[in-house]
């Protein structure tokens, strides 16, 4: 009884940190105003840390500083998916 009790209080506090965590954003506000963010996906749908930061870097593409950016983050995307590809291979 005392360990479920315990579970659940720190269930409870998790969600509390996540729902605050994601609520903060350091240097801008692209993944604060999409309906969902990058990270919530990713860990949601137990994705693996490239294809998180592909998700990440195509969401917000057009977004981050003003959407000048639009090209060094496909980029970025674009070299993460040979990885992931490379790396599947490999096995």
């Amino acid at each position: 009884m005392k360990e479920m009790k315990k579970k659940r209080k720190y269930t409870k506090r998790v969600k509390q940190v996540m729902s605050s965590a994601l609520e903060v954003q350091i240097d801008g506000s692209h993944y604060k105003d999409m309906p969902i963010q990058p990270v919530e996906f990713t860990m949601q749908n137990n994705l693996s840390f490239l294809a998180g930061c592909v998700i990440k870097r195509v969401s917000r593409c057009d977004k981050k500083n003003g959407g000048d950016d639009w090209l060094v983050d496909l980029d970025k995307a674009k070299h993460e998916i040979d990885l992931m590809i490379e790396f599947k291979l490999r096995k």
